[in-house]
């Protein structure tokens, strides 16, 4: 039976992965390469996963993947009959357990986290534990395989609340996080596992990278509990949306598979312990921009954005003594050779057909 991902995914799905795998990249690093992804049903750790198997199938790069996923039910039913195929195995454990296998992996991409505001509500511990214990079970293994390199995906939330006067948060800046918030679980988790790498780094001379990504959005669950994921379900459930505030928070986006491609250019081409953020400049906008496009992107379905409260209608005007808002400069990246390909509206068209196919 061909278990080829073209014949196993739909073909708007399959486009969107083949825009990962066709990426300007040195896949020649990766060629005869066992690769290891943490959290690899997870939104970004499926587009890595299932690039690497395109490889495969186009240009016979004979890439193996160990992906570790938390819950087998789950994975089998994100991943279907591609797990047949003999370039992918999974594995089934807690990230925050020692990594069951004896197989040795040339690359490791960090990737699981939980990082749903349901969670850290819920959670916290189980959300702080995953990048603590988590990113030091990671790097024990990378450590034991002698990894060629190793890469963290950590957050844009290990900034804080900065203060600086700029428009814009570059790697360099670090502000306030209250390390005694349960609230916090997540940004403070994400903050000392950066330190946990520069400590591997340091002590046993390991190949870490560092990739702090902004907001990504993409095809999402339908129960998904990010704002923007719930503008994406609405449009798909022909529902106008709502806003219970003035959306006035401005916020660097990023579509799924342009992150997926920055992060496996800070994997082959970054500078060990030296983060680079992950932002599209196209997409930085406020959340009522964001949901205005939303509704703008489908003008057929006659959607309207309304606020809940009159007030909220007026556009919001930044205050010089808030905090910098989560806008990432992309400098370094765009320095190593990444290029977004993906605008915001063309990402939001892209999010609700593929949701679509997947809730049919």
């Amino acid at each position: 039976m061909d278990y080829s991902i073209d014949n196993q995914v739909d073909r708007i799905i399959y486009n969107d992965l083949l825009s990962v795998a066709n990426a300007d990249l040195p896949w020649s690093q990766l060629q005869n390469k066992t690769i290891f992804i943490t959290g690899a049903g997870g939104f970004i750790g499926y587009y890595l996963t299932m690039a690497m198997l395109i490889r495969n199938d186009i240009y016979g790069d004979n890439i193996k993947v160990l992906a570790l996923v938390r819950n087998r039910e789950k994975a089998e039913k994100r991943f279907g009959d591609v797990l047949l195929r003999n370039d992918i195995e999974i594995l089934v454990q807690d990230v925050c357990d020692n990594i069951e296998t004896e197989e040795k992996a040339d690359y490791v991409i960090h990737a699981a986290s939980q990082a749903s505001a349901y969670f850290f509500e819920n959670d916290p511990v189980g959300t702080i534990d995953a990048n603590l214990t988590g990113t030091y079970k990671v790097l024990e293994y990378a450590k034991k395989c002698d990894a060629v390199s190793t890469l963290f995906v950590s957050s844009l939330k290990v900034y804080g609340a900065v203060h600086t006067g700029n428009e814009f948060i570059s790697e360099t800046d670090i502000g306030y996080i209250d390390q005694v918030s349960y609230k916090n679980c997540y940004a403070q988790g994400k903050r000392a596992s950066e330190t946990l790498c520069a400590s591997f780094h340091k002590q046993y001379d390991m190949p870490i990278k560092i990739a702090r990504p902004s907001y990504i959005y993409g095809p999402s669950s339908l129960n998904d509990d990010r704002v923007w994921a719930q503008f994406i379900a609405n449009v798909v459930r022909n529902e106008n949306i709502l806003l219970k505030s003035n959306g006035g928070a401005y916020r660097s986006f990023c579509y799924v598979t342009d992150t997926a491609v920055a992060l496996l250019t800070i994997l082959l081409k970054g500078k060990d312990v030296y983060p680079y953020n992950i932002a599209n400049k196209d997409s930085d906008v406020t959340i009522r921009r964001f949901a205005k496009a939303a509704v703008d992107a489908f003008p057929q379905r006659g959607l309207t954005l309304s606020f809940a409260n009159k007030e909220d209608e007026k556009e919001p005007q930044r205050s010089p003594m808030e905090a910098t808002p989560e806008i990432l400069d992309n400098t370094r990246l765009l320095s190593i050779g990444w290029t977004p390909k993906v605008n915001l509206v063309d990402g939001i068209k892209k999010s609700v057909a593929i949701v679509e196919i997947q809730n049919k």
